[in-house]
């Protein structure tokens, strides 16, 4: 009553004003004329009266007015929610209590009866109502009742419970059912194409007859035909080692979930000659085109080969997806490819103003060794070079400090900075050891530069350099100082070399190989012979290796520190920084007790933990870290996590599990 009086009060007009102003009027009058004013004033009089019966009669039918259009609204209110076309509920999100449903809802939970006093969640199991409390107006998933789904929108409104604050929810169901099964039917039945490529083609054929040939293919060709069979799609040979295969994106999923058990089958298949077949697969899904889709195919098969084959790469539009790529890398690079890329590297170091070397952060022997090689070829072809130094102290600080002193190497090094204030148009930037943009020494230089050329030896993980004028990547490789060595064969005479530039390359590749013990392969020996006559001492390379009594103190203190994990797994951490060098060199020397075939070495460095992990070969220590974020190779890995060493630790041992089960 208190509200509609006000509201007819703020209604009426006000003439307060008026009738004060005419009373004054009245008896300004009345003091000249009696009878004057007193007339006034029965006029006055009569206004002020029949005003008054105006306004109540128009109060009146204001507050009829308002009694009507409100009793209407509530009518049209009540009569919405009950004969609602969408399900409606009503119900207390704290609690999960329902208050009111109309009928529909009823139809849908299959109840006869109210819903009063039951839970929400017991009539429909898949229902949360926390995305209500989080503010939102729409369920994000889709809800089941039976065979068919919903989505839900939603309100909360804030009412008073016997003076405690609560919320009641206000809940309509929308069916999409048929719209799920439209969408879900597009995207089972986009296309998605594959490449399935015969490794080592040429291996298992060779000296083989055309019968033993044709006997070889057939049974490859059989294996192949048999995993494609069950998605119904169109297979093919399209060369004479590869495959095309397009399918429907709905048996992607378990082609997945069987970890592409083709390449088991094919690599089960071993030639006359006793090499094994192995196969390598890109799949390119989530393009607008088939043409992008058959480049993601494309980008992947590249992806698989640049980490060693034998796996399988799916591409979409964001990422790489990785399975596979257990096996040991073979030795698959050909003298033609090397002469090629050493007359290709020639040519654009000739042509380029200046040349910037660039590393790996925190650089070690075998990225320093590289960048030498580089600068002496540069020096061969009479351009300019510089190798960008990082600052601080590092694993190839004694390396670089010895080639700095050198006449030839007066202001090779310098800052980023300086690099960044030097480079122009057509300064060529060479990236050694390292084919990740965000590990490379200096991002700023990487992104500032038009021509860049990669030499790496390490597999290549979802983020790499793209768009490189050169790119020698060759994981089967032992060292990035392997690689320079090889293309300097074909660039330069022995003789062109200084001595400690050839100790360099050599000590790159004594580290990388464990003194020549792990992925060495014959192209290394070469390497290591053509570096010799070039005048490289062994003896002084050696002596790069040695460690200081503190240092020996620190790795077998790491080694105490191990414990077993799975019978052939040491793990050792520490809870206190160390020396990556001596951490690596802990993680090497515990691969020397009998029973261990990989190695991991945890310690914190601020905010983060770094991890150094090594094997005898059987387990790929790369696969392992790459889900912690970090990369290598099979033999030799590392990662740099963020987190506490209890947290890394445990995430370790997670991913170590998870790679053998996915054996």
């Amino acid at each position: 009553m208190k509200k509609k009086n006000k509201l007819s009060h703020l209604l009426e007009p006000s003439l307060r004003l008026y009738f004060i102003a005419l009373v004054c009027f009245t008896v300004a009058s009345a003091f000249f004329n009696l009878y004057l004013g007193l007339a006034e004033a029965v006029v006055v009089l009569m206004l002020y009266c029949y005003f008054r019966r105006a306004s109540n009669l128009r109060r009146r039918e204001i507050l009829k007015y308002i009694d009507n259009v409100t009793c209407n609204i509530d009518v049209a209110t009540k009569d919405t929610m009950v004969n609602a076309p969408l399900p409606m509920v009503i119900f207390k999100p704290e609690t999960d209590e329902v208050i009111w449903s109309n009928e529909r809802f009823l139809q849908l939970t299959g109840e006869r009866e109210h819903l009063f006093d039951t839970k929400l969640s017991a009539a429909v199991p898949d229902f949360n109502s926390r995305w209500l409390m989080e503010g939102k107006s729409q369920c994000p998933n889709e809800v089941r009742i039976g065979d068919r789904r919903f989505l839900v929108y939603g309100h909360l409104v804030r009412t008073d419970d016997r003076g405690r604050q609560s919320f009641l929810a206000t809940t309509y169901w929308v069916d999409v059912t048929e719209f799920s099964s439209v969408k879900e039917e597009f995207y089972d039945s986009r296309p998605v194409v594959a490449i399935l490529l015969l490794d080592n083609y040429e291996e298992i054929l060779k000296g083989l007859s055309d019968n033993a040939s044709s006997a070889l293919l057939s049974e490859i060709n059989a294996r192949l035909d048999e995993w494609v069979a069950p998605a119904g799609g169109i297979f093919c040979r399209y060369s004479r080692d590869h495959y095309l295969f397009i399918f429907e994106e709905r048996h992607l999923q378990a082609y997945q979930d069987g970890k592409y058990s083709v390449l088991d089958a094919v690599h089960a298949i071993t030639s006359p000659n006793g090499i094994p077949a192995t196969l390598s697969i890109g799949i390119g899904k989530d393009a607008d085109s088939l043409q992008e889709l058959f480049q993601f195919a494309n980008l992947s098969i590249d992806m698989a080969l640049s980490r060693g084959g034998d796996q399988a790469v799916v591409k979409n539009k964001f990422t790489f997806e990785f399975y596979g790529g257990r096996s040991k890398e073979t030795e698959k690079r050909t003298k033609v490819k090397s002469r090629v890329m050493a007359n290709a590297l020639s040519e654009l170091v000739s042509s380029a103003s200046m040349v910037f070397v660039m590393g790996h952060k925190y650089p070690d022997l075998d990225c320093m060794g590289a960048a030498a090689g580089v600068i002496s070829l540069c020096r061969k072809r009479g351009v300019p070079a510089h190798i960008i130094k990082e600052s601080g102290r590092n694993p190839a600080s004694v390396m670089a400090d010895r080639l700095a002193a050198l006449p030839e190497y007066r202001d090779v090094f310098l800052s980023a900075q300086d690099a960044l204030i030097m480079a122009d148009a057509n300064a060529l930037l060479v990236v050694v050891d390292t084919n990740r943009p965000e590990q490379v020494s200096a991002q700023e230089v990487l992104e500032s530069c038009n021509k860049v050329a990669v030499i790496d030896h390490h597999r290549r993980a979802a983020t790499y350099i793209a768009n490189a004028a050169l790119n020698f990547h060759e994981p089967y490789a032992s060292s990035a100082s392997e690689l320079v060595t090889e293309l300097l064969q074909y660039a330069m005479e022995p003789a062109d070399m200084l001595r400690l530039e050839a100790e360099a390359l050599l000590a790159g590749i004594v580290l990388d190989t464990k003194q020549f013990t792990m992925r060495t392969g014959g192209r290394t020996f070469e390497a290591a012979a053509y570096l010799r006559r070039a005048g490289a001492d062994t003896g002084d390379v050696k002596k790069l290796f040695q460690n200081d009594l503190e240092g020996t103190i620190a790795k077998y203190d790491i080694i105490q520190n191990a414990k077993m994990y799975r019978n052939n797994i040491a793990v050792a951490r520490v809870d206190h920084t160390v020396g990556r060098v001596t951490a690596a060199q802990a993680a090497d020397e515990l691969l020397n007790i009998a029973g261990i075939d990989a190695s991991f070495v945890l310690f914190p460095d601020g905010e983060r933990v770094i991890i150094s992990a090594r094997s005898m070969g059987d387990t790929n220590v790369q696969v392992v870290l790459e889900k912690l974020g970090g990369g290598g190779n099979a033999a030799t890995a590392g990662a740099q996590v963020p987190g506490t060493l209890d947290q890394v630790t445990r995430n370790l041992i997670r991913s170590i599990d998870q790679y053998f089960e996915d054996e």
